[in-house]
Protein backbone atom coordinates (compact mmCIF):
# COMPACT_ATOMS: atom_id res chain seq x y z
CA UNK A 1 0.00 0.00 0.00
CA UNK A 2 1.11 3.27 -1.00
CA UNK A 3 1.71 5.79 1.49
CA UNK A 4 -0.57 8.37 0.14
CA UNK A 5 -3.40 5.63 0.47
CA UNK A 6 -2.30 4.32 3.75
CA UNK A 7 -3.14 8.10 5.00
CA UNK A 8 -6.45 8.82 2.69
CA UNK A 9 -7.58 5.60 5.00
CA UNK A 10 -6.84 7.87 8.28
CA UNK A 11 -7.88 11.46 6.83
CA UNK A 12 -11.53 10.94 7.57
CA UNK A 13 -11.54 10.19 11.43
CA UNK A 14 -11.83 13.50 13.22
CA UNK A 15 -11.32 12.57 17.22
CA UNK A 16 -13.56 16.33 18.01
CA UNK A 17 -16.47 16.18 15.32
CA UNK A 18 -18.66 18.46 17.20
CA UNK A 19 -16.49 19.79 19.35
CA UNK A 20 -16.36 23.10 17.76
CA UNK A 21 -20.14 23.29 17.86
CA UNK A 22 -20.45 22.51 21.54
CA UNK A 23 -17.85 25.49 22.10
CA UNK A 24 -19.69 27.85 19.67
CA UNK A 25 -23.46 26.96 21.79
CA UNK A 26 -21.57 27.54 24.68
CA UNK A 27 -20.01 30.77 24.04
CA UNK A 28 -23.10 32.16 22.30
CA UNK A 29 -24.98 34.57 25.17
CA UNK A 30 -28.12 35.43 25.77
CA UNK A 31 -30.19 37.60 27.65
CA UNK A 32 -32.68 37.22 30.60
CA UNK A 33 -36.15 38.79 31.04
CA UNK A 34 -36.43 41.65 32.47
CA UNK A 35 -39.19 42.44 35.03
CA UNK A 36 -41.44 45.41 34.90
CA UNK A 37 -41.82 48.34 36.63
CA UNK A 38 -45.27 49.12 37.98
CA UNK A 39 -46.02 52.23 36.05
CA UNK A 40 -44.97 50.26 32.40
CA UNK A 41 -47.32 47.44 33.87
CA UNK A 42 -50.01 49.81 34.66
CA UNK A 43 -49.17 51.40 30.69
CA UNK A 44 -49.32 47.96 29.15
CA UNK A 45 -52.71 46.89 31.18
CA UNK A 46 -54.05 50.00 29.18
CA UNK A 47 -53.13 49.42 25.95
CA UNK A 48 -54.22 45.88 26.12
CA UNK A 49 -57.57 46.79 27.89
CA UNK A 50 -57.77 49.69 24.95
CA UNK A 51 -56.72 46.62 22.47
CA UNK A 52 -59.59 44.48 23.99
CA UNK A 53 -62.18 47.48 23.31
CA UNK A 54 -61.07 48.01 19.65
CA UNK A 55 -61.69 44.18 19.27
CA UNK A 56 -64.96 43.71 20.63
CA UNK A 57 -66.12 46.42 18.20
CA UNK A 58 -64.66 43.97 15.24
CA UNK A 59 -61.49 45.73 14.46
CA UNK A 60 -58.37 44.23 14.35
CA UNK A 61 -55.54 46.11 14.65
CA UNK A 62 -51.78 45.55 13.39
CA UNK A 63 -49.72 46.32 16.40
CA UNK A 64 -45.57 46.42 16.99
CA UNK A 65 -45.42 44.10 20.05
CA UNK A 66 -41.87 43.58 21.49
CA UNK A 67 -41.73 40.76 23.55
CA UNK A 68 -39.61 37.82 25.26
CA UNK A 69 -38.48 34.92 23.26
CA UNK A 70 -37.46 31.58 24.98
CA UNK A 71 -34.47 30.18 23.14
CA UNK A 72 -34.56 26.46 22.59
CA UNK A 73 -31.28 25.65 23.70
CA UNK A 74 -30.07 27.60 26.98
CA UNK A 75 -32.21 29.51 29.90
CA UNK A 76 -32.66 32.59 29.11
CA UNK A 77 -33.61 33.90 25.60
CA UNK A 78 -34.09 37.69 23.71
CA UNK A 79 -36.42 40.12 22.54
CA UNK A 80 -38.12 40.49 19.30
CA UNK A 81 -40.07 42.50 17.72
CA UNK A 82 -42.70 41.96 15.29
CA UNK A 83 -45.34 43.39 13.78
CA UNK A 84 -49.04 41.28 13.37
CA UNK A 85 -53.18 42.16 13.39
CA UNK A 86 -54.75 41.26 16.66
CA UNK A 87 -57.39 37.68 16.37
CA UNK A 88 -58.24 38.31 19.70
CA UNK A 89 -57.09 38.87 23.30
CA UNK A 90 -57.52 35.77 26.31
CA UNK A 91 -57.84 37.12 29.11
CA UNK A 92 -58.58 34.74 31.39
CA UNK A 93 -54.96 32.27 29.64
CA UNK A 94 -53.49 35.81 29.52
CA UNK A 95 -52.49 35.58 25.76
CA UNK A 96 -52.83 37.98 22.91
CA UNK A 97 -53.68 35.96 19.79
CA UNK A 98 -52.36 37.10 16.28
CA UNK A 99 -53.55 35.91 12.74
CA UNK A 100 -49.72 35.21 11.73
CA UNK A 101 -49.91 31.12 11.49
CA UNK A 102 -47.88 29.13 12.74
CA UNK A 103 -46.59 25.69 10.98
CA UNK A 104 -48.55 23.35 9.07
CA UNK A 105 -51.41 23.18 11.36
CA UNK A 106 -52.19 26.53 10.93
CA UNK A 107 -52.51 27.59 14.48
CA UNK A 108 -52.98 31.05 15.37
CA UNK A 109 -49.66 32.78 17.39
CA UNK A 110 -49.90 33.07 20.58
CA UNK A 111 -48.17 36.03 22.89
CA UNK A 112 -48.00 35.27 26.43
CA UNK A 113 -48.93 38.52 28.13
CA UNK A 114 -46.44 38.12 30.95
CA UNK A 115 -43.45 38.17 28.45
CA UNK A 116 -44.96 41.27 26.27
CA UNK A 117 -42.35 44.33 27.39
CA UNK A 118 -44.23 46.86 24.60
CA UNK A 119 -46.92 47.20 22.58
CA UNK A 120 -46.73 50.24 20.06
CA UNK A 121 -49.02 51.18 17.22
CA UNK A 122 -51.11 54.41 15.54
CA UNK A 123 -54.12 52.83 18.25
CA UNK A 124 -52.26 52.58 21.77
CA UNK A 125 -49.12 55.56 21.12
CA UNK A 126 -50.74 58.04 22.84
CA UNK A 127 -50.54 55.91 26.49
CA UNK A 128 -47.88 56.83 28.18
Amino acid sequence: MSAYDRAAQFSSFNALEGYEDMVGEEAREVGQMETLTESEMEVLNQKINLIADVLEDGHYPVLKFTYFLNDSMKQGGSYVTMTERVRKIDVVGRKIQLFRTVGASKSYMELEMDKIKDISGDLVDFIE
